[in-house]
């Protein structure tokens, strides 16, 4: 791709997540998502691959519905209440259908169909963009209106961790399993939103940390499913060494960084008197860790046939840039010690 449009589309991209970060009435937000899925879409489609065309389709698809929901959602509360304001949505109505829409938007279950799907047909580096940056957005509205319908949340928050644990367990797309570990990850952050949003706020930011160093990962690898990860002792050793450790704090193992939220939200769901929802909740993380663990096994503990073709790559200097895959993996392996001074300056 042209890289004078590459900068337009990122530009795009950001512009979007900022006028929907800055905005406070429903209108704004509106255009600000509209933006963000425009700007994406010819990212998605760049390598005119019919794969990557499907799934472009797909997510403009889902995307335009959950707009389109959002917008009649909001022209709904100002008929009944007569006002704009994001803040100020009070009536039940909108609310709900605000919450399903946004809900669609980053793919909670039961509306997450669409996001292996979708995910499935990218390269990693769009991949990656779709997996955190796409999420920012929806969820800066999401943190704003503090839904009201506490059910909902839990429901769609259970579903999700869930789903995102059992779908996980047959695949062999690591681009698959990447799109239903996000699918776990974001049920555990709408599971706790109502309670105390600064958990989620903090759950979002080591999501997107873990899930960066995650997909650079692989990207450096060139896998896109588990056999080839068997490979990858012979491209970066050292990185060989250290990815299980990253897939493991992905799964909320201590003492890695994954465990803090985890912790932080069984910690908070108990104090709500919920403790069903969370025994669930870590149940179902013991769902994601099993395929985690498959990964790491794959990665480290089997040898793939030693030819002379496959023990080369290391001899080849990469052309890849590893710096932030480097400050990424230190943050995903070593932020767990910080977690008072986290809990100070984020929770009331």
């Amino acid at each position: 791709m042209n890289p004078y449009i590459l900068a337009i589309l990122l530009f795009g991209l950001g512009l979007g997540t900022t006028i929907t970060f800055a905005s406070s009435h429903w209108l704004l937000a509106w255009m600000g998502l509209e933006m963000n899925t425009l700007a994406i879409i010819p990212l998605m489609a760049q390598h005119h691959h019919p794969r990557a065309v499907e799934a472009t389709t797909k997510y403009f698809l889902t995307q335009a519905a959950a707009a389109a929901t959002l917008l009649f959602a909001s022209i709904t509360n100002a008929w009944l209440t007569g006002q704009w304001e994001i803040q100020q949505i009070t009536h039940p109505l909108p609310t709900t259908m605000i919450t399903l829409a946004l809900a669609l938007k980053i793919g909670l279950a039961p509306l997450h169909a669409w996001l292996p799907e979708v995910l499935q047909g990218l390269d990693l580096t769009t991949g990656l963009i779709l997996s955190t940056w796409q999420k920012l957005a929806p969820f800066a509205l999401i943190l704003q209106i503090q839904p009201s319908n506490s059910t909902t949340l839990i429901i769609l928050g259970l579903a999700s961790t869930l789903i995102g644990g059992w779908g996980g367990l047959n695949q062999t797309q690591l681009r698959k399993i990447l799109a239903y570990s996000s699918i776990a990850h974001l049920g555990w952050m709408i599971l706790i939103l109502q309670f105390s949003p600064s958990i989620t706020l903090l759950t979002l930011l080591t999501y997107l940390i873990m899930t960066s160093s995650t997909f650079l990962v692989f990207k450096l690898n060139k896998a896109t499913i588990i056999n080839t990860l068997a490979t990858s002792w012979a491209k970066a050793p050292a990185l060989t060494a250290l990815t299980p450790l990253i897939l493991l704090s992905l799964g909320g193992l201590p003492p890695l960084t994954g465990f803090m939220p985890k912790w932080l939200i069984l910690q908070e769901l108990t104090k709500q008197g919920l403790a069903p929802t969370a025994t669930l909740a870590a149940l179902s993380a013991l769902l994601s860790l099993y395929f985690y663990l498959r990964l790491s096994y794959t990665m480290t503990l089997t040898i793939s046939p030693n030819s002379l073709l496959g023990t080369t790559p290391w001899r080849l200097p990469s052309t890849q840039l590893t710096y932030p895959l480097a400050i990424s993996t230190a943050m995903t392996l070593c932020l767990l010690p910080l977690t008072p001074a986290i809990s100070a300056l984020l929770i009331p």
